[in-house]
């Protein structure tokens, strides 16, 4: 299926009843597998173009910590979740699980994602110390989902749209004069006059934007970096408690 047969198989979206303040969708370019309806997306809260190269050591590592897993939120219901990640499923499949996770058990869907696909923090010197902490204290928690990847993902409030830090997949946004955000792999995708477009960028590496649609704010990327940042003191908390290790030497 492409996206101009969309409207005649689900007629509901061609119905003026149906209404959204949001739309996350996905046309596939089968390039090195079949088409297959397990592998369309999107998933329950992510579509993403491209590959994650880290998924079996992302995935082994999500199932070794299992036994561990503890939350206040889920309790002892906790065991119902496990295997957090299908053994069977495609990248974008086992990514969207491990976010679900994170998203719904107190973390917001922002800080969740910026766990998981981080920012290349360990070699930018300028970075503001606050952000480098929050990346350093979450690199204790989980590895990074690596691609090339751009994702869209949304818990049905929030929209948002990132990529990875090798930044080698396109992710293009337009914003119009009566409030319209557009994240897609290339410009033009509405074919929107120019008059009407009021912003117009890219998504670069490590980056995020996000639009919060109860709220009604586009959150640029720095906005979005501040707003993690500042949600824990986690300058104190890697500077109290983070133990670096002296290389032995071997007599």
């Amino acid at each position: 299926m492409v996206a101009p047969q969309l409207r005649s198989f689900f007629p509901d979206l061609g119905d003026p009843r149906t209404r959204s303040a949001l739309a996350l969708f996905h046309q596939r370019f089968a390039t090195n597998t079949l088409p297959n309806w397990s592998l369309a997306q999107p998933f329950r809260m992510i579509a993403h173009n491209g590959e994650i190269n880290t998924l079996v050591g992302n995935r082994n590592w999500m199932s070794a910590r299992e036994p561990e897993l503890t939350s206040s939120v889920w309790g002892e219901d906790l065991k119902d979740l496990i295997p957090v990640i299908a053994p069977i499923g495609s990248d974008t499949a086992s990514l969207d699980e491990a976010l679900e996770l994170l998203a719904t058990s107190g973390r917001s869907l922002l800080h969740a994602m910026a766990m998981l696909v981080p920012e290349a923090w360990e070699n930018m010197p300028d970075m503001a110390p606050d952000l480098r902490a929050f990346y350093e204290y979450h690199a204790c928690l989980i590895e990074p989902w690596d691609g090339p990847a751009a994702t869209a993902f949304t818990d049905g409030v929030v929209a948002a749209a990132a990529m990875d830090r090798n930044g080698l997949r396109p992710a293009r946004y337009q914003v119009t004069s009566d409030g319209l955000v557009i994240m897609s792999s290339e410009v033009g995708l509405l074919g929107l006059p120019l008059r009407e477009i009021v912003e117009s960028g890219r998504v670069g590496p490590g980056e995020m934007i996000a639009v919060d649609t109860e709220a009604g704010d586009f959150l640029r990327n720095a906005d979005v970096k501040s707003r993690l940042a500042g949600g824990g003191p986690y300058r104190r908390w890697v500077e109290g408690n983070l133990q670096h290790l002296e290389p032995a030497r071997l007599s």
